[in-house]
């Protein structure tokens, strides 16, 4: 306990000190060279030490404290971008950085081909009815409480907004909820299958969710009329449908021949280059196609599944995980620090964003608790499955993220302070997920040996 606390103040001497170097580097300029966006290299070099430090020291202290490491490297982010209250407005122009908007999206677009890769096609025909059921409930319960919520907290925002709050309560993370089965050695039970299961169709649910409602908003957009008429709202749920399993039928059939293509060529990386390929060609693919970048960054994890590639030299067999883990350590962690940054202390100033921030999480927590409503079998954990659906972690974020980026009427749909409370509801689901989950499962491994 003594190592971990030294350890502890360690992680905070050192993140002082770097931010006292990165405080006077910005403070006295850079002699870089200006860039289009006003931004020189040097600058950009600086505001990447800084974050990458901060992510690293921020998952450190987190983890050490036995807290998911990535809400260290969002806390570390709130804190680098609220330094100015503190009298040191040295970094306040992170959140305003164009390269970092960019390297921050490109590492959203990485984090969901990891998560399509983890994902597979087959792991969704085994599930069973329970697991899809789970899913559904699990998705228009928080969608619904997270529409009322939002209609009675901002009552002057307009539909679209309502709609992206209920979305943004759909996302499900469940890599923190895996690890805590797999700490306690639950992994394997029925319990941890139903979850897992759900969790694979509710990333598909929930992405088709959040790329409807962002092109409802962007129709809206450009409409001139007053709303979007019901033709255009069918036009997108079929679009997003039909984009995301036509690019796995389709993809699974040409994507082998693609990869026969590359095999023949000579050179380092073929095999990466190619992959990063379908990757971000799906990515770009989808954003023509009026849906989310990520949305096709998962559907090309789906499809590239498990491929794995034998070099002509004895270099031995890797799989994909392996090869982009070490890109995703670079880009995932600046997304995750620049949404930190992106969070304002001040909004919560006014009683009434922390009632919304309060009342929109207990609506989180309990619009989850509908999943148990799904499952019949009275010898299953359900206060277990309910509790495993909760935690929204770095899902909740990317849907925040993109509200935050939407603009409708020449505001962003996610406004500042509705994006703190978003911020904190996912702090909170993601904190107490652990300590729920694990009560419950011990509680039901109790009640089963009486």
């Amino acid at each position: 306990m003594f190592n971990r606390v030294l350890n502890t103040r360690r992680t905070i001497v050192v993140f002082a000190a770097i931010l006292s170097l990165g405080a006077y580097a910005l403070a006295f300029g850079s002699t870089g060279a200006g860039s289009p966006t006003g931004e020189g290299i040097l600058e950009i070099l600086l505001e990447l030490v800084v974050i990458l430090l901060a992510a690293k020291l921020g998952g450190d202290l987190f983890e050490r404290l036995g807290l998911p490491p990535v809400l260290g490297e969002l806390v570390l982010g709130i804190v680098i971008g609220n330094l100015r209250l503190f009298g040191i407005p040295v970094f306040d122009g992170f959140a305003r950085s164009i390269t970092l908007e960019i390297l921050a999206e490109l590492g959203v677009i990485i984090l969901l081909f990891q998560v399509g890769l983890e994902s597979t096609v087959q792991e969704m025909r085994k599930v069973g009815w329970t697991s899809l059921l789970v899913a559904v409930f699990g998705i228009a319960a928080p969608f619904a409480l997270g529409w009322m919520v939002s209609n009675w907290f901002l009552p002057e925002e307009t539909i679209y907004v309502h709609a992206f709050i209920g979305a943004t309560l759909c996302a499900t993370s469940v890599g923190i909820t895996a690890r805590v089965l797999k700490d306690l050695d639950k992994a394997t039970t029925r319990e941890a299958h139903i979850i897992l299961g759900a969790a694979v169709i509710d990333d598909i649910l929930g992405l088709i969710i959040l790329s409807v409602v962002t092109g409802i908003i962007s129709a809206a957009a450009h409409s001139s009329a007053d709303g979007v008429s019901f033709g255009t709202v069918l036009w997108i749920v079929a679009k997003a449908t039909l984009f995301l399993f036509g690019a796995l039928a389709i993809g699974s059939f040409l994507v082998p021949q693609v990869f026969k293509f590359a095999l023949r060529l000579r050179g380092t990386g073929v095999f990466l280059s190619f992959c990063l390929l379908v990757c971000f060609g799906l990515s770009y693919l989808s954003g023509k196609a009026g849906l989310a970048p990520i949305v096709g960054a998962f559907a090309a994890g789906l499809i590239l599944d498990k491929v794995p590639f034998q070099a002509v030299e004895d270099r031995g067999k890797h799989y994909i995980e392996e090869l982009i883990a070490p890109i995703a350590v670079f880009l995932v962690p600046i997304f995750f620090v620049r949404m930190g940054t992106l969070v304002d202390l001040t909004t919560f100033s006014h009683i009434s964003i922390l009632g919304f921030a309060a009342v929109l999480t207990l609506a989180a927590i309990v619009g989850k608790q509908a999943c148990s409503l799904a499952i019949f079998d009275r010898t299953t954990n359900r206060l277990a499955v309910g509790l495993g659906m909760i935690p929204r972690g770095e899902v909740g974020l990317i849907f925040a993220g993109i509200g935050a980026s939407l603009v409708l009427n020449g505001h962003p749909v996610v406004s500042p302070q509705t994006y703190s409370a978003v911020i904190i509801m996912v702090i909170v689901t993601t904190l107490v997920t652990p300590p729920l989950l694990k009560w419950s499962l011990q509680r039901g491994a109790r009640r089963s040996r009486k």
